[in-house]
């Protein structure tokens, strides 16, 4: 699944169209209610995982689920298309994804600072949110959007290897530093993810998250179905107890 990073780097690649009228708009979820066609994108948005084309009278969400992808010209390999918008100079495509429109009021009920990649991140609040689960395993809370809005499995592994945390411990056993030591370490390898990724030496970069072996000391990597999101993680049980 696509994690914030990941839809930050598509925002720079179609923010080129924002001012720009939309010529043809084609894929299975175009709705005959809204139609783009003939209107000038305003602006674009993201939200951890979600993108946000905003329009005068309406905005469309997008999430890339577990398969999605976008292009900037139309495939012809694959008929998973489910918007694609053109312009004068260009277009964006979303395939096998979520595509749903509604009124711009629904950007006012969204909490922007849980966005662990927005200027507005608070990670005081996140304490918060932690603090009231405390009997809720680590690798359970970092996938949770509503704490850790972006966080996908990579980042969750990464990050509590950066912080030296077992992902299976409960909020409650955590120690207020360390808190703060993981928190820093989710921003921090997030804007590091966008970075490698940009340069397409992300999975070099991996430190735990498929390894074999830990790079720190060597010991075997576990890889384990943990929580109740039961997703793999990936820890060295000599750095992370």
């Amino acid at each position: 699944m696509p994690e914030g990073p990941t839809i930050i780097l598509m925002k720079e690649d179609i923010v080129q169209f924002i001012g720009k009228k939309v010529k043809t708009e084609s894929g299975s979820a175009v709705s005959d209610e809204h139609a783009a066609k003939g209107q000038i994108l305003r602006d674009i948005l993201t939200f951890g995982k979600q993108t946000f084309l905003i329009f005068d009278d309406f905005i469309i969400k997008i999430h890339l689920m577990m398969f999605g992808s976008y292009s900037l010209e139309k495939r012809t390999d694959i008929d998973t298309l489910r918007l694609g918008l053109t312009f004068s100079d260009g277009g964006m495509f979303f395939y096998t994804c979520t595509v749903k429109y509604d009124s711009q009021d629904f950007l006012k009920n969204i909490s922007w600072d849980s966005d662990i990649m927005s200027d507005h991140w608070n990670p005081e609040k996140a304490i918060e949110k932690l603090k009231k689960e405390p009997q809720l395993m680590i690798c359970d809370a970092l996938l949770d959007q509503k704490i850790f809005t972006g966080v996908g499995n990579i980042i969750k592994n990464e990050a509590l290897f950066r912080a030296e945390i077992h992902p299976e411990k409960k909020i409650e056993e955590i120690s207020a530093k360390k808190l703060d030591e993981l928190l820093e370490a989710v921003r921090s390898y997030s804007f590091d993810f966008k970075k490698w990724r940009k340069e397409g030496i992300l999975k070099k970069n991996f430190q735990v998250y498929h390894q074999k072996k830990c790079k720190k000391c060597g010991h075997q990597i576990t890889e384990k179905v943990t929580g109740k999101t039961k997703r793999n993680s990936f820890f060295c049980p000599f750095h992370q107890q």
